[in-house]
């Protein structure tokens, strides 16, 4: 298969994905009227965890959970619970398309941390690229304005822990499998979910609500499988900026289903995140050129 064909494929498989993770999201919006929260993300880790298991055990077995670094991957996990929980509660106050667009804070917390976590040099350009996006995300949370709820601070915390989830991703991209990263991520999200759940537990739910509560699961596993096999046909510079695409998704289902629109602000601050993220996605990828440049 030619190389634009790999990526073509790539793409592809990434925007499938972006729309799998942004009904999912929907569905924990509409969910959250009628479930508590804690319950949702049970049903998201522990469905996940249920379908992997069977499909994906059978053949591998132990090799699933074999990790070089299981305090990482348990630290990972921990955090990626952490970030949808909180996600889950704060759509619950606010339109998807406002929660999706704060959210994109997380790749310029990304650059920024990855100085001290990674070693990674990062030039001005970047640097400046940060200060902007961050800008971007106040114009939409408009600190002293009393426009945007609480939850929207939320979400700048969700961002920064997304953020460190993300960074132990690429430290365990090296040594690990990802199918591992995935299962783990599903079995401690399940262990953690089910340790908390009881206490909320809402008895008496509706056969079609936990027809979704099952879906809400399949997806989520679905969707971050299509991704991570996404990445095996063309390279983070070329699908991460894909991943805005889930505002366009999130703004239709909001409108459809929720009426609700995102005001003018609250676009005029992520189109300055997403063009930000975009610039740091291109110089991160002129830097490894550079870096990758025989010394003449």
């Amino acid at each position: 298969m030619k190389v634009g064909q790999n990526q073509l494929r790539g793409i592809i498989l990434a925007l499938v994905a972006m729309f799998i993770l942004s009904v999912m999201d929907l569905l924990a919006k509409y969910l959250g009227q009628s479930v508590p929260v804690p319950q949702i993300v049970w049903a998201r880790y522990f469905f996940q965890f249920v379908i992997m298991a069977a499909i994906f055990w059978p053949r591998r077995r132990w090799n699933l959970v074999r990790t070089k670094k299981p305090g990482l991957q348990i630290v990972r996990s921990i955090l990626l619970v952490a970030c949808t929980y909180i996600f889950f509660v704060a759509i619950q106050y606010m339109p998807l398309a406002e929660a999706v667009a704060i959210s994109f804070v997380s790749p310029l917390m990304v650059t920024a941390l990855s100085v001290p976590l990674l070693s990674e040099k990062v030039g001005m350009r970047r640097w400046t690229a940060v200060a902007i996006g961050f800008v971007g995300a106040m114009v939409i949370v408009r600190p002293g304005f009393g426009v945007v709820h609480w939850a929207a601070w939320m979400l700048l915390v969700l961002a920064l822990f997304y953020a460190l989830y993300q960074i132990l991703t690429r430290m365990l991209s090296d040594s690990d499998d990802p199918m591992t990263t995935l299962f783990i991520s599903a079995v401690v999200g399940a262990v953690l979910a089910s340790l908390v759940v009881p206490f909320f537990w809402q008895a008496g739910v509706s056969v079609e609500l936990w027809s979704l509560l099952a879906a809400l699961g399949v997806l989520g596993g679905l969707g971050h499988y299509t991704l991570i096999k996404s990445f095996e046909y063309a390279p983070v510079a070329v699908l991460a900026p894909l991943s805005y695409t889930a505002l366009l998704w999130n703004t239709i289902f909001g409108y459809w289903f929720f009426g609700d629109l995102p005001d003018r602000w609250t676009l005029i601050g992520a189109a300055i995140l997403i063009a930000t993220g975009i610039y740091i996605i291109y110089r991160e990828g002129v830097h490894k050129e550079d870096e990758a440049a025989p010394n003449l």
